[in-house]
């Protein structure tokens, strides 16, 4: 098992940009000592009063740099509001600055929002995703290439400098809807779930998707399987579920009210009122069942030995503090009980 800790640069109104960063910085660096594995982040944009993670890869290079162990993964790079060649010789010059250490994670993102203020129709998002996919795998591993698409052409340009790794860094995709898991097991990649706005109870149907995806492409073994989500430990249950709530319950909130607000055309309007509605209508016990992990080190060690007998993970990243609301000694303090005291029982 592989334990990694997740973040969005939280920035909660009434804190400055500066302090928001000096303060996740201090908790990336501090994961490491606690002896996790890997460190996570986000790519998020227009989020005011949550998060100023708008460049992770940025955040990577200086991550390389403060650190010298855990992996650096991309939780994740939403393709679609990249440009492919500066996209491509980001990552690589990236993986050199960790010598190796970052993990490339891919998505789409399932805020609109996101592509609004890019001017980016999100119905495009697959179309541009997949072609853009398709550049960064060329550009990293052929010594020049041309490329004649929907959204992009460029003709005999060679992308320096190469991936330190061989021939990219490792590649993670993530999965929110049913027929996407399916495509990321044909497609061969390691799957990223976060199941903040599904259900941990549908996971097990989706993942079989995955499952069957790979068989379907030829693919021995079972594949490799991340999972992160919300997570909050204290000294007992109910203390943990005492100090988290506020900021889960506004954090599912928050993502309701986005998803309602956000443009009629990106979806179906059955699928955007359905799950804004769904989420906005949870109630904390239902999150605590359903999306988070949140009690005492033995409480969370117990759950998240039985969702990885359920759902097969084989590396797990907590997300400390959802919502971003949780003052950071708090948050630190749930960061050294999860090493001390649940890493060891899984």
């Amino acid at each position: 098992m592989e334990f990694g800790l997740f973040t969005e640069f939280q920035a909660p109104a009434g804190r400055t940009d500066s302090a928001a960063f000096d303060e996740s910085m201090s908790q990336m660096r501090l994961a490491e000592d606690l002896g996790y594995d890997a460190v996570w982040l986000a790519e998020l944009h227009f989020q005011k009063d949550r998060s100023v993670l708008a460049s992770p890869l940025v955040i990577a290079s200086a991550l390389a740099i403060a650190t010298h162990r855990v992996k650096i993964g991309i939780a994740v790079q939403v393709l679609p509001l990249s440009h492919p060649l500066r996209l491509a010789e980001d990552v690589a010059t990236v993986d050199h600055l960790s010598k190796g250490r970052l993990e490339f994670g891919i998505g789409r993102s399932g805020l609109p929002a996101h592509y609004q203020g890019f001017n980016i129709p999100y119905v495009e998002s697959r179309d541009r995703f997949l072609e853009t996919l398709e550049i960064l795998k060329k550009a990293w591993t052929q010594e020049r290439f041309s490329h004649k698409g929907r959204y992009f052409e460029f003709n005999d340009v060679c992308i320096m400098p190469k991936p330190y790794q061989k021939p990219h860094p490792p590649i993670r995709m993530a999965a929110t809807t049913q027929d996407t898991y399916a495509l990321v097991g044909r497609m061969g990649f390691r799957l990223f779930v976060a199941p903040r706005t599904v259900a941990v109870s549908k996971l097990e149907r989706f993942l079989a998707g995955y499952h069957e995806g790979r068989a379907e492409a030829g693919l021995a073994g079972p594949g490799d399987i991340s999972v992160s989500m919300p997570v909050y430990v204290a000294d007992t249950d109910r203390q943990a579920r005492d100090e988290a709530e506020d900021s889960t319950m506004h954090f599912f909130r928050s993502i309701g009210r986005a998803l309602a607000k956000s443009d009629a055309a990106a979806w179906t309007n059955e699928a955007r009122e359905g799950r804004a509605a769904t989420l906005g209508k949870l109630t904390y016990e239902e999150i605590l069942v359903e999306h988070a992990v949140v009690g005492s080190p033995e409480s969370v060690a117990d759950r998240l030995i039985e969702l990885r007998d359920a759902l097969g993970f084989t590396s797990f990243s907590g997300w400390m503090n959802p919502g971003g609301q949780i003052p950071n000694d708090r948050v630190t303090r749930s960061m050294r009980l999860f090493a001390e005291r649940v890493i060891p029982r899984l």
